[in-house]
């Protein structure tokens, strides 16, 4: 039965030694923690913050690590498929990922593979996206207001409502977009060699009013 009394709030939950039952620290920071020898097999991980973590003499088997944050500080154990384990990072697996309206604000998602994922209302912010393949990824209202996307492709994405405001976009392909009605390209960089090209899309597509930045994409592409 829970104890009321002892219960804490999953997002409050330090790794600890000796659990007899599989910890739940969804939402948790041990962002920069050495985790000496933990038993965290069947842990519930999702969302919480590893970037600089080391887990390398820890038992991951069977972990949740859903949308947990890693970097390229962050040590697993060896022979751990971290990669595939539905954790966001560098080089993470994520291809057909549903990844609706998550917060992946000031990631590190360079190597990442992407394509088909489902990024809707997605918050990447400030993320580092450089020579990401989106192929066919679903981006609408996603946000990616300052990231970097140098040498990105986003051929075949839904871009509909897309906030690109400030994002560094120098060689990246938004030619062969599938849509991008309403999206807003507001001082962004690098986006001269691409501009004709997008300003000769359909009208209504280029004239489409954004709510949200009170732009429509042709007067962004323009300014």
């Amino acid at each position: 039965m829970l104890d009321l009394l002892q219960w804490q709030p999953p997002e409050v939950q330090l790794p600890s030694v000796g659990s007899t039952t599989p910890l739940d620290a969804r939402g948790a920071n041990w962002s920069g923690r050495t985790l000496a020898q933990l038993d965290l097999r069947g842990a519930s991980l999702c969302r919480v913050d590893l970037r600089g973590t080391d887990l390398s003499t820890c038992v991951l088997d069977g972990a949740d690590l859903r949308l947990a944050r890693f970097d390229a500080l962050t040590r697993f154990p060896e022979g751990f498929d971290f990669s595939s384990s539905g954790a966001v990072g560098p080089g993470a697996n994520l291809n057909g990922a549903f990844l609706n309206s998550a917060d992946l604000r000031g990631l590190d998602l360079r190597g990442c593979h992407l394509m088909g994922a489902y990024l809707s209302g997605a918050d990447l912010s400030g993320s580092l996206l450089d020579h990401i393949r989106f192929v066919g990824a679903d981006l609408r209202h996603a946000v990616l207001r300052g990231a970097s996307c140098v040498g990105s492709s986003f051929t075949g994405c839904q871009l509909d409502f897309a906030d690109f405001r400030s994002a560094d976009l120098t060689d990246a392909r938004l030619q062969g977009a599938d849509t991008l009605a309403g999206s807003d390209f507001s001082g962004c960089l690098g986006l001269e060699p691409e501009r004709a090209a997008l300003l000769s899309r359909p009208y209504m597509e280029l004239d489409t009013w954004n709510p949200l930045t009170r732009e429509t994409t042709r007067s962004s592409l323009e300014r």
